[in-house]
């Protein structure tokens, strides 16, 4: 079950913690073999997560033989996000209910957002009143900072092939000088 945490009224709002440029556009995504290993996934959990739910692709979905799922940015952090999630215990129901929880936000919201479980429930905290309204119950928490997956994601995601659903050409960010120019030199 994914509770907010105690105090989530006095969460103050933040600034967006990543440029709209990191992250790429909404119909850019990443067939299954990638979306795997960014996530840090095996292609079996991918599968079986598709197949019963947990984590689709948002932008295509396999339809036949032949015929590849595209998985958003916002999917592949969630893949990430369960991978972390059962590696430190929680049950596969309660990430469930969590996975549906996050599901409604968008990525820039996900960016704010802490997970804190006790192994049993999750907690979804976005200022550090709430997270340390959490720690004074005393109970033992693990947390999962959805930026700090995000940050993972956006350094690497680049270094893998992406495509664009409209079947337009996707072009990669660029984030210096020297790459600029040789694109624009590329391109004329």
């Amino acid at each position: 079950m994914v509770e907010r945490a105690p105090g989530e009224d006095s969460a103050a709002e933040q600034s967006a913690p990543f440029p709209d440029t990191a992250l790429p556009d909404e119909l850019v995504g990443y067939r299954g073999p990638a979306a795997c290993q960014i996530a840090g996934i095996t292609y079996r959990q991918l599968d079986y997560w598709a197949r019963t739910k947990l984590v689709g692709p948002s932008i295509r979905g396999a339809a036949g033989s032949g015929s590849q799922r595209l998985y958003s940015f916002k999917d592949v952090l969630v893949l990430k996000v369960v991978k972390r999630l059962l590696d430190t215990g929680v049950s596969l129901h309660n990430i469930r209910v969590a996975v549906e929880h996050l599901r409604h936000r968008g990525v820039q919201d996900l960016a704010k957002i802490t997970l804190f479980s006790d192994g049993t429930t999750v907690y979804e905290c976005t200022s550090a009143e709430e997270v340390v309204d959490l720690l004074q119950g005393g109970q033992g928490v693990f947390g999962i900072a959805v930026s700090g997956a995000m940050r993972e994601i956006t350094g690497t995601i680049h270094e893998f092939p992406a495509e664009r659903a409209d079947g337009g050409e996707h072009e990669e960010p660029v984030n210096d000088e020297l790459s600029r120019r040789r694109r624009d030199r590329r391109t004329g």
